[in-house]
């Protein structure tokens, strides 16, 4: 998507001059952010850089000291992460936050598990049902796990990266938010994640990926926000960045935020 038709469009999420404050450390200060409809935005910056403050704020987790962060037109900044989910952006964390000791279906509805009537009155989980919607989810994403009834801890890392994107299309997510979703994989399985971002892309879902991995980013993303010292450094579209580039903007060589005086 060119990013030249930003003009005729609304941010779906949009933070305005959010500032988050630790103690006597400002870990956002001021910081405007925007994603649009259909739009895979790469956050960069180092450790310390505010990346992971700034999608706690966004998801709910932390609280913005100052400014607003508005999603899909409503104001978003005091909202529990429960509610923020509700409102339609999915997390998913490196850690990806699923029960190991659980199936795939039973993952896709953690938290929301589906139920039926055991001899007309006792409740227990439909786990025929969760099976059956997850694997309408799994099959969207094009990956393959051999037998939906596998408990967690048994999937490679990129089939559970799958099991938390499909979780997140099947509740109708408007927003993905990755943390480092290939940190811990092989070189096949992160190409599979990279085309799961592209497929959600191409599905109409926006996507912000926090990465250190410039190749992943460079293969995938429609822009480029590079933080640096709780300040935006950089925010570039796809076709005037290199990796050269990218990395002079984190390690602070140059770009706005410099220019300004961090």
């Amino acid at each position: 998507m060119s990013i030249h038709t930003h003009s005729t469009q609304e941010p779906i999420l949009r933070a305005s001059h959010v500032d988050k404050f630790f103690g006597g450390l400002t870990a956002l200060d001021k910081v405007d952010f925007e994603v649009y409809p259909g739009e895979v935005v790469a956050l960069l910056g180092d450790n310390g850089a505010g990346k992971s403050t700034l999608i706690k704020c966004i998801s709910g987790v932390y609280k913005p000291d100052g400014g607003t962060i508005t999603f899909d037109g409503k104001d978003i900044s005091h909202l529990a992460p429960a509610a923020v989910r509700d409102a339609g952006i999915e997390t998913i964390y490196q850690d990806l936050a699923l029960a190991e000791n659980l199936d795939v279906g039973a993952n896709v509805f953690l938290g929301k598990e589906k139920t039926k009537r055991f001899a007309g009155f006792i409740p227990v989980t439909d786990d025929d049902y969760m099976r059956a919607e997850a694997s309408k989810a799994v099959k969207r994403l094009d990956i393959v796990i051999p037998s939906l009834k596998q408990k967690l801890v048994s999937l490679s890392g990129g089939q559970r990266q799958a099991v938390a994107i499909a979780r997140a299309l099947y509740w109708q997510a408007k927003l993905v938010i990755m943390d480092e979703p290939t940190a811990a994989l092989g070189v096949p399985e992160q190409r599979k994640v990279l085309a799961m971002v592209r497929l959600l892309r191409d599905q109409g879902v926006p996507v912000i990926i926090i990465s250190h991995n410039m190749q992943d980013v460079l293969e995938v993303a429609d822009r480029f926000v590079v933080m640096l010292r709780g300040k935006v450094n950089a925010n570039v579209p796809r076709e005037q960045v290199s990796s050269e580039k990218l990395i002079s903007y984190i390690m602070g060589a140059e770009g706005d935020a410099v220019r300004n005086g961090v």
